[in-house]
């Protein structure tokens, strides 16, 4: 499904801040797969996305989703295959266009079916309302509504809908709840979950919370200076404890970033 082979990016080479933010770097994913992702600060963790959904070209090394290169493609071709949201709730809507609107542009672009002239027909309104509704936070009733009116909880809700609108071979979740209060995070990964196993959507998700980590999707990686140093799957993940996962991290020699507090 998705191969990423020996990939590497050194970031401003031959100068004084040269920086190697991914080294030969190799993850394969098979179809439903849902891959937590761990790490200090800076090792390479939003990096490996950027290289994923195109943000750069690599200096080495391939990727390949559902066996098409896509190495070299443009990040506006990959998104109409690829969905991906932020820790920060801005980023992933337009606040000033309302709810429909915003739903409108995310179908266009992911849909294979429609032109950049296409029109949103009532038939599309109203799989727009039954898929807000699904959302229960009576979302389906403010469709008119601007999208800055929301809260943190509510946009990153609307926005997760809008990166499966149109189901993603892969689904990018970069710290999507880092900046949401414990509850409301729940209440999204609860959501993420649900919406993931629905679709059989094959997802990366970054989290420093080592509990979500351990209970979410099916493997467990951990990334240091780029690289990949672990990985959890089957039986062993299971028996993983937070504690033992903990201590792996202090033996892999990272800082105690905030990784460290998430875990109580």
């Amino acid at each position: 499904m998705l191969k990423v082979k020996n990939i590497s990016k050194t970031f401003n080479p031959g100068t004084v801040n040269e920086k190697t933010a991914l080294s030969e770097l190799s993850l394969h994913l098979n179809k439903g797969d849902f891959v937590t992702i761990l790490g200090s600060n800076g090792a390479g963790k939003s990096t490996l996305f950027n290289a994923i959904a195109g943000s750069f070209v690599v200096d080495s090394g391939s990727i390949h989703l559902d066996g098409k290169d896509i190495t070299n493609l443009p990040d506006y071709k990959r998104s109409k295959v690829i969905g991906r949201m932020f820790q920060d709730p801005l980023r992933g809507t337009a606040p000033n266009m309302t709810i429909e609107e915003n739903l409108a542009l995310a179908y266009m672009r992911a849909s294979h079916h429609t032109s950049p002239f296409s029109m949103i027909n009532k038939k599309d309104r109203a799989e727009f309302r039954e898929r807000l509704a699904q959302l229960e936070l009576g979302l389906e009733d403010r469709m008119d509504h601007p999208v800055g009116l929301l809260s943190g909880g509510q946009r990153q809700a609307l926005t997760l809908l809008m990166a499966t609108l149109v189901t993603p071979k892969l689904l990018l979740l970069d710290e999507h709840t880092a900046a949401l209060d414990p509850a409301t995070a729940e209440k999204v990964l609860a959501l993420t979950q649900r919406i993931v196993a629905e679709n059989n959507i094959t997802c990366l998700m970054i989290t420093h919370n080592i509990p979500s980590a351990l209970n979410l999707g099916n493997r467990t990686i951990m990334m240091k200076n780029g690289s990949i140093v672990m990985e959890l799957s089957g039986e062993e993940r299971q028996n993983m404890t937070t504690e033992k996962l903990l201590q792996k991290f202090h033996e892999q020699g990272m800082s105690n970033d905030r990784i460290l507090f998430s875990a109580e």
